[in-house]
């Protein structure tokens, strides 16, 4: 049995994050437990949380020496289920979003989980 879906194509942002994410080499958007995913290949580096939730947010791979500066910005969160593992939410809704900041913030998901073949496309 599939997974329920748990957001809308027009959420506020949705389109916005996929256009970020979808620039990266062999990057592909994967519904994955109800959820827009983004993948570098077969890796999650993205996942968008939408309506279903009550927030609009991004959860990433965070790099380790990052973490505890980003967690220090109320916007970032630790979210369930992925947490644990190092990732961060990336709440939409607290402030104007900063797709510079965004982009910056995927690309090092990305980075984290790219084969040396995604990374030299993307580095070239």
């Amino acid at each position: 049995m599939a997974h329920p879906r748990m957001y809308h194509d027009d959420d506020p942002h949705l389109s916005e994050l996929r256009e970020v994410c979808l620039k990266f080499p062999e990057t592909i958007e994967v519904e994955s437990w109800g959820r827009p995913s983004f993948r570098a290949g077969t890796k999650m580096f993205a996942i968008f949380t939408g309506s279903e939730e009550g927030r609009f947010a991004v959860v990433l791979k965070a790099e380790p020496e990052e973490r505890p500066a980003l967690l220090a910005d109320d916007r970032f969160y630790v979210p369930p289920y992925f947490g644990s593992s190092g990732w961060l939410g990336l709440d939409f809704t607290k402030a104007p979003v900063d797709w510079t900041e965004v982009g910056e913030l995927m690309d090092s998901s990305y980075r984290q989980v790219a084969l040396k073949r995604m990374l030299a496309a993307l580095d070239s």
